[in-house]
């Protein structure tokens, strides 16, 4: 393998291991309080794993791969806006 193939390998082991860390965030935040809970750093472990993936699918040229990726990174910022929006509603009132 070339230094060029094992960065990417890197990239595109280390983007799966933070969108995989994401459920155990949410485990974890689950069991705390003992009801199903979605912790903001999902969302934020979700875009940041899902934009390395999808850098590395780019590079890998993999048209099934990039689509979901893309798709799963506006999902996740989308997340991400509403609940500053709504953060911010209640900040507010």
């Amino acid at each position: 393998m070339t230094d060029t193939e094992i960065i990417w390998l890197t990239i595109g082991f280390t983007g799966q291991g933070m969108f995989f860390s994401r459920w155990i965030v949410q485990w974890l935040a689950s069991e705390k309080k003992a009801a199903s809970d979605m912790p903001i750093m999902f969302w934020y472990l979700s875009l940041t794993g899902g934009l390395i993936s999808l850098a590395y699918a780019i590079h890998k040229q993999d048209p099934v791969f990039i689509s979901g990726q893309s798709i799963g990174a506006f999902v996740y910022f989308r997340n991400l806006m509403l609940i500053y929006k709504a953060r911010k509603r209640v900040s507010s009132e």
